[in-house]
């Protein structure tokens, strides 16, 4: 047991040590190229904060292990809103830009019931059980596309957008290879360190791939997102720190599952309705807290009862293992 914990923890270090290697060559080899820094924001450097979650979630569909590969990504979104935006507004009350209120939010709220629709074929279909199929993850992954085109075509009409201030470290092209390769192997050999380990603790404690992947799963993914929000609230920035927390949701539902469900199809398994339906319930809180009942502020009262909502699902959780 406590081998198996050492290991999750090493393969989640060479996850986030590969991601960021592979994410700072990757930059660096774009630049050289001529790639201007608007572009490489959005898509290289989006996909290294994500990467945690998209190579656990697609490394767990490679061997077909859907409870933490759909856990994951469920429970880490659960996790982003209730507890990253919770405790970043109970550090200092956030003030949120009117744009993610009135066009990410919502986005976040979308992915959330498409996950709820995909994830109930029993109910709506008349499936033989609730899976989300290449199908679904085809669907997904087009979402994920629309999405991206919006977020370029917002990004190039905003002011803000047209300072190139996305920081990218200089190196050279065979240190920058070295890095892409690097950064590469060390997400593939983490990605499965962290899978397997994560299966032989649940194994250990006699609960299910799914609970592991919505609890500690969830959890060591989105520590990048979490520490992120709580450096910007400090820095009294919440405009970054809300908007890692929509962008990182959106990512792991049209991007994440959806390349996980392709590479195999997704039982739910483990995953019930009720999990499915507390993520749906977080992003409407997430939007009702913003925008009706503090309109434009997320208070410390509100962060308070997001983070407590999250305790008393862990509780629902691990009374119901």
């Amino acid at each position: 047991m406590i081998w198996n914990i050492l290991i999750l923890i090493f393969g989640l270090a060479l996850i986030l040590g590969g991601a960021n290697y592979l994410t700072d060559g990757a930059s660096a080899v774009a630049q050289r190229s001529g790639i201007s820094p608007l572009v490489i924001g959005l898509t290289i450097v989006a996909f290294g904060t994500s990467a945690p979650e998209l190579v656990i979630s697609c490394v767990s569909a490679f061997n077909h292990n859907a409870g933490i590969a759909i856990g994951n990504v469920v429970g880490s979104n659960i996790f982003n809103i209730l507890v990253i935006i919770g405790l970043t507004a109970l550090v200092r009350p956030i003030k949120i830009e009117r744009g993610i209120l009135v066009n990410d939010i919502p986005l976040v709220i979308l992915s959330s019931l498409v996950i709820l629709v995909l994830g109930n074929g029993v109910f709506l279909d008349g499936d033989s059980e609730n899976i989300i199929t290449r199908s679904g993850g085809l669907i997904l992954l087009l979402f994920f596309c629309i999405f991206l085109r919006y977020t370029f075509s917002i990004a190039k009409s905003s002011e803000e957008s047209a300072d190139d201030s996305t920081e990218i470290k200089s190196m050279k092209t065979w240190v920058a290879a070295l890095a892409i390769v690097g950064g590469l192997g060390a997400l593939i050999w983490g990605g499965q360190l962290f899978v397997d380990s994560a299966s032989a603790i649940a194994r250990s404690l006699n609960v299910s791939d799914a609970i592991i992947g919505l609890t500690i799963v969830a959890f060591g993914t989105s520590l990048p997102e979490l520490a992120t929000s709580i450096v910007a609230a400090v820095k009294n920035q919440p405009g970054l720190a809300v908007g890692n927390v929509v962008g990182s949701c959106i990512f792991n539902v049209f991007f994440v599952l959806g390349a996980s469900a392709v590479i195999s199809p997704l039982p739910l398994g483990g995953i019930t309705n009720v999990d499915l339906l507390v993520l749906v319930g977080a992003s409407l809180l997430f939007w009702i807290f913003g925008k009706v009942i503090r309109k434009m502020t997320f208070t410390r009262t509100e962060g308070a009862v997001m983070f407590l909502a999250y305790v008393a699902y862990t509780v629902y959780l691990i009374s119901a293992a």
